[in-house]
């Protein structure tokens, strides 16, 4: 019986890993992944980084090296995460290569504190340069701030991973920096076929924040659990018909690569639901879905892999009325939980670096 990770690539869909550790690298656990699990990619965040530097000891040298030099936590932080992301490249690199840059690739991002478009810019550029792996993707929020640095980095051939998605409206947004970009280059005669690029839409926070509602008012359309996958088929069906459109067919025949769709949050938060719940949902051609290591190995344990997004998308209409039927506004939900993932990624982002400091701190005082 085939595996049902490697299942999901044969139909189409990619699974990453939402998680990186120098221990996952250096152990050799990260090759076995990709060759017994089939992994196909990896994306990082700071929380990820945090854990990882409060809880073991392989950053200390580093960290009690760079301290001596008189370096902050910030870049301290940074040269952690840009060597981490280096030696997972390096793992990554085959499949890169036999994928022709679709796959194989490792996420980086930019600090969630910027809200200015040419900080980001300057910031997702120094990262691509320290980096220097043609398969590292530098994560920007797709927030209206963030738009115009996506745009600008996508037509400086940088690889861009849009994340913080919530909204069909702000993806849209997302898909026309994404063409104008690749336009801008063709136009300047630049290449366009080794631009790889994934728009992150967040799943499951949309059904935490709907459901509490819902059951205060006893669910009366019964769409208690359906908006998030509604909401992300939605999305799908819009990337289906960015790809069938003339313009991007005249992207493709100079060697464009669609921007695909990457399903994230995709753990079960919900107890009543199963724990593979949103990934079953959301099987579908072109797509990735990372994973946090217990939903990977659960989904690897117990998943039933088949594409199920038409059956989304058909319902979806029914289901996103029943919301409005409610009385709930997702425009405005999704509005709150951008603004809520903006401020939930600069919280940690700056809870890493007192991380970092308090480490600091410690072992300067065990010397």
């Amino acid at each position: 019986m085939t595996n049902p990770l490697i299942r999901l690539s044969e139909l189409g869909q990619s699974p990453w890993y939402d998680n990186i550790t120098r221990e996952l690298v250096t152990s050799g656990r990260l090759a076995e992944l990709i060759a017994k699990q089939g992994l196909r990619g990896m994306t990082s965040n700071p929380t990820i980084f945090e854990k990882a530097v409060a809880g073991t000891d392989v950053y200390d040298d580093t960290i009690r090296r760079m301290t001596d030099d008189g370096r902050d936590a910030s870049a301290i932080f940074e040269a952690i995460a840009v060597a981490d992301v280096q030696s997972a490249c390096d793992v990554f690199r085959p499949v890169y290569d036999a994928s022709g840059g679709v796959d194989g690739v490792v996420s980086i991002e930019v600090s969630p504190t910027l809200t200015d478009a040419r900080a980001t810019i300057a910031e997702a550029e120094r990262l691509w340069e320290s980096v220097s792996r043609p398969n590292v993707m530098i994560k920007i929020p797709g927030t209206a701030a963030g738009i115009p640095a996506i745009r600008h980095c996508l037509a400086a051939g940088i690889n861009i991973n849009i994340t913080l998605l919530f909204s069909v409206e702000r993806y849209a947004e997302v898909i026309e920096a994404f063409l104008s970009a690749l336009e801008e280059r063709v136009q300047r005669g630049e290449a366009i076929d080794r631009i790889a690029s994934v728009a992150s839409f967040f799943v499951s926070r949309v059904d935490t924040k709907v459901d509490p509602m819902l059951d205060k008012m006893g669910d009366p359309h019964g769409v208690r659990g359906k908006a998030a996958i509604a909401n992300a088929a939605m999305a799908y069906k819009l990337f289906e018909e960015t790809i069938a459109s003339q313009r991007w067919q005249r992207l493709a025949e100079k060697g464009a690569r669609p921007q695909r769709p990457l399903w994230a949050s995709t753990s079960t938060k919900d107890p009543k639901f199963p724990d593979i719940y949103y990934v079953e949902a959301l099987i579908a051609p072109h797509t990735v879905n990372t994973l946090p290591p217990d939903t990977f190995e659960a989904y690897g344990d117990h998943g039933k892999p088949e594409v199920r997004i038409r059956q989304a998308i058909a319902e979806a209409p029914a289901q996103l009325k029943g919301l409005a039927d409610s009385g709930i506004d997702l425009t405005q939900v999704t509005a709150e939980l951008e603004t809520e993932g903006v401020k939930k990624f600069s919280a940690s982002f700056a809870s890493l670096l007192s991380g970092v400091e308090a480490k600091a701190g410690e072992l300067a005082g065990s010397r």
